[in-house]
């Protein structure tokens, strides 16, 4: 199969690690520490029974305040790297908006306490507005753990939503990429191929209507085919049989051959024109361009999770070395920088040269 693309859909973690932050924290340990001053108001009563819905629903509701905490305020400051106005706003913030909250949920729960036990609870949370600025025991303990618990929520918040931009950036820079790859491809191959009709055609060659018909075959493919990321790897295997069976028309007297096998006992997926520029290269510097005692082979074979392609040409003899033939080049270049990107870290692509043979060989490990 071909490598996975980037996912789009954001992470999931952070909303399952909010949600368990409100039932555990929230849900739990708030409403065990309501509990507890609760059964300190009424000793001679012993400890409340467990649980109390009403006193559950005044945890969650005394908490509300934190919404706009975590979910705005600490977003916003540190997508403007303001840390210091940050810790200032949070502080004022958290310091007024725990008492206030709180306060407007025991002026609501008050008149319904259920069971009544709860009224002196819910009376010693009622809002003093004279009293505001005040340090209260109550608020002091909750004030801390509300800032670490919800700003821990923040700034997991915060880290899985860079993340994703990240990986959207990345992925439209990919897709950049490879589309400035294919438009280099596109041009340079019906360059090459015009230049080869054009020579045929000079010498009035009975094979220039095949000839014609094979590259319609060959720009169909390169101009509509290649335009999706993955194709299925025997119609890159059909379109190097028709590019082989092409230059076989054109140097008659040559041995060219392509032999592909495994294609269809694996459903691998490759980049279109992954392998051309490996292929043009062999033909534009073999030796059967002056002699037909030359050769270009090329063998594909595919298995689960590898595919190894090797071609191989014979050279002239006067020929400069390799590394000052065929380092350059639209080709070559295009090839290292989309194996880069489709396969980092998992391919490989040997170029040698061994008694006035070039050798290329690829090998690709995809999952």
């Amino acid at each position: 199969m071909q490598p996975a693309p980037p996912a789009d859909r954001p992470s999931r973690f952070p909303l399952l690690f909010e949600i368990l932050i409100w039932v555990l924290y929230v849900g739990l340990y708030k409403y065990g520490y309501y509990l507890e001053e609760a059964a300190a108001l009424h000793k001679p009563a012993g400890r409340l029974n467990f649980p109390y819905p009403q006193l559950i629903l005044f945890a969650l509701l005394a908490t509300l305040y934190v919404l706009p905490f975590y979910r705005l305020l600490v977003p916003r400051l540190l997508r403007q790297r303001r840390y210091a106005l940050l810790l200032l706003i949070s502080v004022l913030y958290l310091w007024w908006g725990i008492k206030v909250n709180t306060g407007l949920a025991a002026v609501l729960f008050a008149p319904v306490a259920a069971p009544p036990v709860l009224a002196d609870f819910y009376q010693r949370f009622l809002v003093d507005w004279h009293q505001l600025l005040h340090v209260r025991q109550p608020y002091l303990q909750l004030l801390f753990t509300d800032a670490l618990a919800f700003g821990c929520v923040a700034f997991a918040q915060f880290a899985f939503a860079n993340e994703q931009r990240q990986r959207l950036l990345e992925r439209d820079h990919l897709a950049l990429q490879l589309e400035q790859l294919k438009s280099q491809l596109q041009p340079h191959f019906l360059f090459n191929t015009l230049n080869s009709i054009y020579g045929l055609s000079l010498a009035g060659s009975p094979e220039t209507p095949r000839f014609v018909l094979l590259l319609s075959e060959l720009m169909r493919y390169v101009l509509y085919d290649s335009g999706r990321e993955y194709i299925a790897l025997p119609e890159e295997i059909t379109f190097l049989e028709n590019y082989f069976e092409m230059e076989q028309r054109k140097y008659a007297g040559a041995r060219i051959t392509f032999t592909a096998s495994g294609a269809s006992d694996t459903p691998l997926q490759v980049p279109p024109l992954l392998l051309l520029p490996l292929v043009e290269n062999s033909f534009k510097h073999g030796r059967h361009h002056y002699s037909d005692d030359a050769s270009v082979t090329a063998t594909l074979r595919a298995t689960p999770g590898r595919l190894h392609f090797v071609i191989e040409n014979d050279l002239l003899p006067e020929a400069p070395a390799p590394s000052q033939r065929r380092s350059g080049g639209i080709g070559l270049a295009n090839i290292y920088q989309r194996l880069k990107l489709y396969y980092p870290n998992a391919h490989e692509l040997l170029l040698t040269e061994r008694d006035g043979r070039y050798r290329a060989e690829l090998t690709l490990h995809v999952s």
